[in-house]
């Protein structure tokens, strides 16, 4: 009986561990992909804006098929692969704008492309969709409806999403 107890321990011991461990490379690897140069938003903070009905423009800088498979309730779809000024002629320079994609990489860029066209509250979502979705919070398909679903760029990427349903 002492045997069987002290393998569980040693499995539970083992799996706190792990998770411990892939929330800290997770959290290397997003200091390796940011350079900073656009301020973060946490999730949690997002979340409360978006509760207290906040002015903010949020920017899924992904491409379609990962936007119709997830994006945040009212995301507005920008193509990071063909960004272009005109895609946000329409945003008045004193908006703040949330931009976002998986993990943040590609939305650091577009905001960076941002703050040089002028606009002022330019924020990078801390982690992307993954760690929106992480955290608990609700993701829409492409019918605005609330699903699981989370479009992972590509399989080696989708070891980042820990919660939902992987699609790549």
């Amino acid at each position: 009986m002492k045997r069987v107890y002290f393998l569980f321990l040693l499995v539970v011991l083992f799996s706190l561990d792990m998770a411990r461990c892939q929330t800290k490379d997770y959290k290397e690897k997003l200091e390796s992909l940011y350079n900073h140069t656009v301020p973060l938003i946490l999730s949690k903070d997002l979340a409360i804006e978006l509760e207290n009905g906040l002015p903010v423009v949020l920017l899924d800088i992904r491409s379609a098929d990962e936007y119709e498979i997830s994006h945040l309730k009212g995301a507005r779809m920008i193509d990071y692969d063909h960004f272009e000024e005109n895609d946000v002629k329409d945003i008045p320079l004193n908006s703040q704008i949330i931009v976002y994609c998986s993990v943040g990489y590609r939305s650091e860029k577009v905001g960076e492309k941002l703050l040089e066209m002028g606009y002022k509250d330019v924020k990078n979502l801390y982690g992307g969709i993954f760690q929106w979705k992480n955290e608990g919070f609700e993701v829409m398909n492409k019918k605005f409806m609330k699903t699981d679903s989370v479009h992972t760029y590509n399989k080696s990427w989708s070891k980042w999403l820990e919660k939902g349903i992987k699609v790549y």
